[in-house]
């Protein structure tokens, strides 16, 4: 039995926009390596849902990817209930068969799996004849594809960490081991392969969910969610206005661009930098938006 405990923040105080988070002091959760994870925003998701003046009944994650948000949430009992949504039918094949399929098998599968390049490409390049074996293709590729990308036309790993190639990102035993958690705990999750923006207007009316919403980063021009996922193309503005008309309450996070900052000043929403590392390791920032950020350190 996998207990769960809730996560014990300070009585006072937030965090720091300005500091970057070390994220290996955050629990990894997710199976996948995932352009554009939010590892470094658990922080102040936990202080944003300690602060809200209502337990969200439902926590919904409408684009979620690795969704390391989610997952926190439901470890971390944050609310009573999390939804996924992930339009993306390989990465949708690997949360079906950990919420409602056989998710040992999954991971005994890839706990014996000899990662050499001769079986991945046989992996890879045979039709996958199920949900579970296309939720395999999909945790090999992620691992063994450059930054995880999982697009097309992604390249694979060449030389990697001390020249392990391929498997500079296969760590077996730990994905075998968070497939196992998640699993165990998966009656707190609802998983819906589908249009994020949709399942929005659907809950608009919840008054007792929150909503984190991380979309893909393509407004003014950015190329990187085009590189980066195959579901890239989203109309931003539909999703702000959308977003607009939510009774809950919900965080958003974008590139800091001038198209991203009209739209928020556009519906009234409020905005603010937050400090982070990209897959670089270089410093920036990313702009977070909600109706309130005034818990939050300046």
């Amino acid at each position: 039995m996998n207990e769960i405990k809730d996560f014990q923040l300070p009585l006072f105080g937030s965090p720091d926009t300005n500091q970057v988070v070390n994220v290996a002091s955050v629990p990894q959760r997710s199976p996948f390596r995932y352009p554009g994870g939010k590892t470094w925003l658990v922080p102040i998701i936990r202080q944003w849902l300690v602060n809200s003046s209502r337990r969200p009944i439902e926590f919904i994650e409408p684009f979620a990817g690795g969704s390391i948000i989610g997952l926190t949430v439901a470890f971390e009992n944050l609310a009573d209930h999390v939804t996924l949504v992930e339009i993306d039918p390989n990465v949708a094949a690997v949360w079906k068969t950990i919420i409602y399929g056989n998710y040992e098998k999954l991971a005994h599968r890839i706990l014996t799996f000899d990662l050499t390049p001769e079986n991945v490409e046989i992996v890879l390049t045979n039709p996958a004849e199920n949900i579970e074996d296309k939720a395999f293709q999909t945790i090999i590729k992620n691992r063994v594809n450059r930054g995880g990308i999982l697009a097309p036309g992604a390249g694979r790993i060449k030389n990697g960490e001390n020249g392990k190639g391929i498997r500079s990102r296969w760590y077996p035993a730990t994905l075998c081991r968070r497939i196992k958690d998640i699993g165990k705990i998966r009656n707190k999750f609802t998983f819906i392969e589908g249009d994020g923006i949709q399942i929005l207007k659907e809950k608009a009316d919840q008054i007792d969910t929150c909503y984190f919403i991380d979309p893909p980063y393509t407004v003014d021009g950015k190329k990187a969610g085009a590189r980066l996922y195959a579901h890239f193309n989203i109309d931003h503005e539909l999703l702000f206005s959308t977003v607009a008309t939510l009774k809950g309450d919900f965080l958003m996070t974008y590139d800091n661009v001038l198209g991203v900052n009209n739209m928020a000043d556009r519906c009234g929403f409020m905005t603010r930098l937050v400090a982070m590392k990209n897959t670089h390791n270089a410093e920036m920032s990313e702009l977070l938006i909600g109706r309130d950020l005034f818990w939050l350190n300046n």
